[in-house]
């Protein structure tokens, strides 16, 4: 190619952006005159004309929101309300500024309608979707039903009310909409069978939120994780533990798992096991233990506690202490039982009552003659335990 060929061929590409400029800002080409300065004359009138609408609006708006908060006090609004009808408000100057940009830049009536129309739907969807919320949760609050019921509902009909809301959208620039519903309806069943644990987390999660075996806010034990349920979404469940850790389960594995909810009942037992030696007295050990379980705040009086001989075993008596304790102490347990069987030993030591170790008791019978060994004994490097004790049968 030539360097004439390259210089043609640039100057038919700037030739035609030339040409787009100008068809852009509303020209028309008649024997391939250009007239910039009538069409930028209508381009500053155009202009000039949408920022007087634009003020008018503007003022309107700002008219209205003046209004509302000086009469705020007379007409007893609340925040909330104040906080809805700014947002309408804005909402409408936004739609209408839309409308007026649209109907001086030469767009057809038709698509200035449809998109009216559009908007004025977009917003009552929008309305019943912000509104949704509050209206199942006083729904539920009156049949008295749970906040997983609530988020499985609010879930539901938000993806309802979007589905909704695209469609009516849709519809008003002439989309099929029947045609559309039926091509997403293939679509949703292709990706049905490319994500089927998807699916079956979310079967499960319905499952879970309508048996209502446990709920956000219980206290749960499931494969070796135990925590508080905060959060039953429909593919996951969320557990907190004690150690502030969240455990994220599939809900099929909820479905499928051993669960022990414990605090499903309005109270719950708990026990530890303590021991004495076998000299020491019982009914004091008892009396002393009692105490300690009295003493302590979370344990309820009614039911009762109890402190009852378990094992007569090799190296004491070993007595297993229950005691009944409300739901919110579930989650303190093992700081509860650590305090309670401190306070136990030290009651026991200010009773003199003593806490055997595991040791070994030799008896030997007095009336038998030892042979006296001949040799020394041999030297060894194993320490001798001090927990064993030798002595001699009194028989």
């Amino acid at each position: 190619m030539t360097i004439a060929g390259v210089t043609d061929f640039f100057k038919e590409i700037m030739r035609d952006l030339y040409t787009s400029l100008y068809l852009a800002i509303g020209g028309s080409i008649e024997e391939d005159s250009f007239d910039w300065s009538s069409q930028a004359a209508d381009l500053v009138s155009t202009g000039i004309k949408i920022l007087i609408l634009l003020a008018v609006l503007g003022f309107f708006y700002w008219l209205f929101i003046y209004l509302i908060k000086q009469n705020k006090a007379r007409i007893r609004l609340s925040d909330r309300r104040e906080k809805i009808m700014r947002s309408v408000l804005r909402y409408i100057w936004i739609v209408a500024s839309l409308i007026a940009i649209m109907s001086q830049i030469n767009f057809e009536p038709t698509t200035v309608k449809a998109t009216a129309k559009a908007c004025i739907w977009a917003g009552i969807y929008y309305v019943l979707w912000t509104s949704s919320g509050q209206i199942i949760h006083k729904v539920l609050q009156h049949y008295g039903l749970n906040a997983s019921i609530e988020q499985l509902l609010k879930n539901i009909l938000s993806v309802i009310l979007l589905v909704l809301g695209l469609a009516s959208v849709m519809a008003q620039f002439g989309f099929d909409i029947v045609s559309l519903v039926a091509g997403l309806g293939i679509v949703g069943l292709a990706v049905g069978f490319a994500a089927q644990s998807t699916l079956a987390n979310f079967i499960a999660g319905i499952t879970i939120l309508l048996e209502q075996s446990f709920q956000v806010g219980d206290w749960i034990n499931i494969n070796d994780n135990e925590g508080r349920v905060v959060v039953i979404a429909l593919r996951t469940t969320h557990i907190l533990t004690r150690d502030n850790i969240t455990v994220i389960i599939p809900n099929s594995n909820m479905a499928s798992s051993e669960v022990t909810n414990l605090t499903s009942k309005n109270f719950v037992r708990f026990n530890v096991r303590v021991r004495i030696a076998f000299e020491d007295d019982i009914s004091q050990a008892r009396e002393q233990i009692i105490q300690v379980l009295s003493d302590t705040e979370v344990v309820l009086s009614r039911p009762e506690p109890s402190a009852t001989v378990d094992e007569v075993g090799e190296y004491g008596v070993f007595f297993i202490v229950r005691f009944w304790v409300k739901p919110a102490s579930v989650a303190r347990m093992p700081k509860i039982k650590e305090d309670m069987q401190e306070h136990i030993k030290n009651a026991f030591d200010a009773a003199n009552i003593s806490t055997p170790y595991p040791h070994m008791r030799l008896l030997m019978p007095k009336d038998v003659d030892y042979p006296i060994p001949t040799k020394p004994f041999a030297t060894t490097t194993q320490a001798i335990d001090p927990d064993v004790s030798l002595t001699k049968d009194s028989k």
